[in-house]
């Protein structure tokens, strides 16, 4: 007959299986341990003195870029109206969508009672732009229709989740489950950081003046099940970038050091015990954080630009907490060595008066964007840092509610939709799978989110069937569990 086990024995057991799976040959925390019994000498063995070391065999081939810059337009962006020309559909003008293009698609609860599916087609005018002469919407995206010969786009797009919750934590996690670790979250854990100073993974949540409100969800950056360490760092638009940022009045930078190294000595003894990382976690937070109160005010110093950049970015990049001054510390922070910047923009779901929403999307974000391309490139960075551009899901090509010639709604499409690469080993200038003529279902070459994910790993030099973390029995993977594989016709 076999006893039960004692509290006291069950603690035991878990710190001994804690101790093998997340000590042995992982070494978290361990940078943050060293630095604080030898800031002055190497983090660790083999880390080659930096804070945030890459594991071990990482990365698995010859990277292309050495960061990425996501630009996530979150809500949906209609890529009827943006990126996908459908000349064809102005002959389909208030005509219902025919069912056999619709199929058996399950619909959102916003449109799935309508008693007609109208036909949209867009309001604005496309053009042709570069050398590749891609198709763009010129009067919505006048400024990013001058980098397409460095852009890689892919029109087939297409994802598992019709809902915003899901949808987003889909993009950003590989899954709609909540729990999951973030596409930055995975970068930092996998390839660290050559920055001493400042969190491997950077996010900027600016408001805009259109739907400023839309939710956003944590989980999009968290580290789900890797350590909390690998969370990304959310900086604010306004006052100080990190709160408690100063020290308070009569504390010193030398009383701040005192204070941790003790606090430091102590939670030492405590993981000795218990050996719950979670513990080293917070060292290492401490830390980035004492840190953190001397890089971040040289971060948003923008002093050192050039009146040049300044005006390439637009009139906003003075504006604390704007997508165009989120847009230039991105790419300040990838010139220090932060290996992932996730910017998160809100209000991109039109389901009433797009082209005014649209409109005023675009106005908040074109000139940034395109000048964050032009800015990296003419720095020589381009080619090290991958931009990426995209959403959760697309729009529909039929109105949600009232159809005129002058304003549209459209609904949630998870079926296809648009994304874009640039730099980083992207292949500028080619454009990727097709859709039909509304749009609305793709016919030649999809794209799972996944694939772009893992697509995304590829150019940063990561296997991603390789790159696993055991969590629950399972072997996970950004691109979870289902195949996947590598868009190579986007590759330079």
């Amino acid at each position: 007959m076999t006893m039960p086990r004692s509290p006291r024995e069950h603690l035991r057991t878990a710190a001994a299986r804690r101790l093998f799976f997340q000590s042995s040959g992982m070494a978290l925390g361990t940078a943050a341990l060293a630095l604080l019994e030898n800031r002055a000498g190497a983090v660790s063995a083999g880390s080659g003195g930096r804070v945030h070391p890459p594991l071990p065999g990482l990365p698995h081939h010859a990277p292309r870029a050495k960061s990425v810059i996501y630009i996530h337009t979150n809500g949906g962006p209609s890529q009827i109206d943006l990126w996908d020309h459908k000349p064809k559909l102005q002959e389909y003008f208030d005509k219902d969508l025919p069912p056999s293009v619709r199929g058996e698609q399950r619909l959102s609860t916003m449109t799935s009672g309508q008693a007609r599916f109208p036909v949209a087609p867009s309001k604005f005018a496309f053009a042709q732009a570069g050398q590749c002469g891609r198709w763009i919407n010129k009067e919505l995206l006048p400024y990013t229709a001058g980098i397409v010969d460095d852009i890689a786009l892919v029109k087939t797009i297409h994802t598992n989740a019709i809902n915003h919750d899901p949808a987003c934590t889909f993009v950003m996690t590989g899954s709609e489950i909540p729990g999951k670790a973030s596409l930055g979250s995975w970068l930092a854990y996998g390839l660290g950081s050559e920055n001493d100073d400042l969190p491997a993974f950077v996010v900027f949540t600016p408001l805009p003046d259109i739907n400023p409100s839309q939710a956003l969800f944590t989980r999009m950056w968290s580290s789900g099940f890797l350590p909390t360490r690998y969370s990304g760092v959310a900086l604010r638009g306004s006052g100080d970038p990190v709160l408690y940022l100063p020290n308070p009045d009569g504390v010193t930078g030398a009383d701040r050091r005192t204070m941790l190294d003790g606090l430091g000595r102590l939670n030492e003894r405590a993981f000795a015990r218990y050996r719950d990382p979670e513990i080293q976690t917070r060292i290492a937070q401490y830390e980035m954080a004492f840190r953190m109160q001397s890089s971040v005010p040289e971060l948003t110093d923008l002093a050192g630009e050039s009146a040049a950049t300044l005006a390439l970015y637009g009139d906003d990049v003075r504006k604390p907490g704007s997508f165009t001054h989120s847009l230039l510390l991105a790419r300040r922070l990838v010139e220090r060595g932060v290996r992932a910047v996730q910017i998160l923009h809100r209000g991109w779901d039109q389901h009433g008066n797009l082209p005014n929403d649209l409109k005023a999307q675009c106005l908040d974000t074109d000139q940034a964007t395109a000048a964050l391309v032009t800015d990296l490139k003419q720095r020589g960075m381009l080619d090290e840092t991958l931009v990426v551009w995209g959403g959760e899901f697309g729009r529909t090509v039929y109105s949600q509610g009232t159809l005129t010639k002058d304003t549209y709604g459209r609904d949630h499409h998870p079926r296809n939709y648009c994304m874009w690469l640039a730099g980083g080993g992207a292949r500028g200038g080619v454009s990727f799978g097709e859709t039909d003529d509304f749009s609305y279902n793709v016919v030649e070459n999809p794209v799972h989110i996944n694939d772009f994910n893992a697509t995304i790993l590829h150019l940063l030099g990561i296997d991603h069937e390789r790159f696993t973390f055991r969590f629950q029995g399972l072997d996970q993977r950004l691109t979870g569990v289902e195949p996947q594989a590598v868009v190579r016709e986007l590759l330079a």
